[in-house]
């Protein structure tokens, strides 16, 4: 199984100009804590950063700057994490603990926005696949006491 079958395919979205209180009402309206910051048309949509609830809260509301000034682009984690959509699980797992994040932003092979898989989606298909072993275990121990009593 790769990360392009299991990711989110509806990314919400905001261009690197957008000012940071329209970003946090996106936020809320879609109920998420994070956009991926992108550029260029929707033909050819880069993504270029990340802006997370956090990253308001941090950056603008405790240092007490005036949102009404900031956009996207001056409050984003500029350290982008992308993965290949051909990338497999395991990969995805040790990117996330390598840099330390929730979240990879999912692009094609010419680094275009496809989708966003966060910790939360790998976690649920790690956990069927653990349950399904788990399942395999139980009906060969089942089989043996039957064949051996």
């Amino acid at each position: 199984m790769n990360v392009g079958e299991i990711c989110s395919r509806v990314v919400v979205i905001a261009e690197i100009g957008t000012p940071v209180q329209q970003a946090a009402k996106r936020m809320r309206d879609h109920h998420i804590g994070a956009l991926v910051v992108t550029e260029g048309g929707a033909e050819a949509r880069r993504p270029v950063g990340v802006v997370t609830d956090r990253d308001m809260v941090v950056q603008v509301v405790a240092a007490d700057v005036d949102y009404r000034t900031l956009t996207v682009g001056d409050i984003m984690s500029e350290r982008l994490s992308t993965i290949k959509e051909t990338a497999n699980l395991f990969e995805a797992v040790a990117q996330m603990r390598s840099g330390g994040v929730r979240r990879l932003v999912v692009v094609d092979a010419n680094g275009h926005l496809l989708g966003i898989v966060a910790m939360d989606d790998l976690i649920s298909v790690l956990a069927e696949e653990m349950s399904a072993l788990a399942q395999a275990i139980r009906v060969e121990q089942k089989r043996e006491t039957q064949r051996r009593p």
